[in-house]
C-alpha cells in the first residue's frame, strides 16, 4: 500500500500507544486481589466489582493513579461492608507505589518512527487523564519535540476531536487518529470524519474496550507501531 498523500495531520494517543501504561495498573490489581483474599468471592468476581467501581469513578472523578487508589479503597469497603481502616489504606498505598515510581517505557521503535513521520506530517499528541500525572509522563518521554502540540484532556469523545480540529484548523478528513483504545481513540475520531489507525495492546484497560467494525475502510489495523512507516 502506498503512502497516504491525502493526509496532513497525524494525532497520537499516548498511554499504551507510545509507551506502556496499563500493564502497571494490572500488576497492582493482581497484588490487590491476592492481598484482599476474600473468603467467598473468587478473583474474577472481585475484579468485576472493581471494574464497576472504576467505571463509576471515571465518570465522576476522571482518570489516573489517584482515582485508581480511590477505587481500590471503595472496592475493599464494599466487599468487607465497613470503612477501610487507616492501616488498610496505608497498605493499599504501598501496593500502588509502583504507579508513582514507574518510569516511561517507550514501545519499540516509537522515537525513530515519530522522527520520520514528523518530516512529512503535522503531529499532534492527545492524551486524557490527570493533568499533573500526564504532564509528568510527557516531560519524561523525550518525544515532545516531534509534535506541533500536546494536549491533555479530561475525556476523549467526539466533541474533543471536533475541538482539536477547530483549534488547529485542519480538515478532519485529512487527519488520522492513532491509538490502542476503541472507546477513546478509534470510535470518536471516526464519528467526526477522521480516519483511524488501530494498534491493539494486550494490556488495554477493560473500560477502553469496544467493538470496531471490521468492515470499516476508514480504520487501518496494524500490529506494531513501526508499521506506520509502511503507510504514511
Amino acid at each position: 500500500m502506498g503512502k497516504r498523500t491525502d493526509t496532513s495531520v497525524l494525532i497520537f494517543d499516548a498511554d499504551d500507544t507510545l509507551w506502556e501504561n496499563n500493564v502497571v495498573f494490572e500488576r497492582v490489581i493482581d497484588d490487590f486481589l491476592e492481598w484482599l483474599d476474600h473468603p467467598t468471592l473468587d478473583r474474577a468476581q472481585i475484579r468485576a466489582v472493581l471494574d464497576d467501581i472504576e467505571r463509576a469513578n471515571a465518570v465522576a472523578h476522571g482518570y489516573g493513579s489517584k482515582v485508581f487508589l480511590r477505587s481500590l479503597g471503595e472496592c475493599l469497603e464494599r466487599l468487607r461492608e465497613r470503612p477501610a481502616t487507616e492501616r488498610e489504606r496505608r497498605e493499599i498505598d504501598e501496593l500502588a507505589t509502583a504507579l508513582v515510581a514507574h518510569q516511561v517505557e517507550l514501545m519499540p521503535g516509537v522515537a525513530q518512527t515519530l522522527a520520520a513521520l514528523a518530516g512529512r506530517y503535522d503531529l499532534l499528541l492527545l492524551t486524557k487523564g490527570d493533568r499533573e500525572e500526564q504532564q509528568r509522563k510527557l516531560d519524561a518521554c523525550g518525544l515532545l519535540p516531534h509534535f506541533r502540540a500536546a494536549h491533555i484532556v479530561p475525556e476523549k469523545d467526539a466533541d474533543t476531536y471536533r475541538w482539536l480540529a477547530g483549534e488547529h484548523g485542519f480538515d478532519p478528513a485529512a487527519a488520522w487518529m492513532i491509538g490502542n483504545s476503541p472507546k477513546s481513540d478509534i470510535l470518536p475520531a471516526r464519528a467526526v470524519g477522521m480516519r483511524a489507525v488501530f494498534i491493539p495492546n494486550d494490556n488495554t484497560w477493560i473500560l477502553e474496550h469496544d467493538d470496531v467494525d471490521p468492515d470499516d475502510e476508514g480504520v487501518l489495523r496494524l500490529t506494531e507501531f513501526t508499521d506506520l512507516l509502511r503507510h504514511f
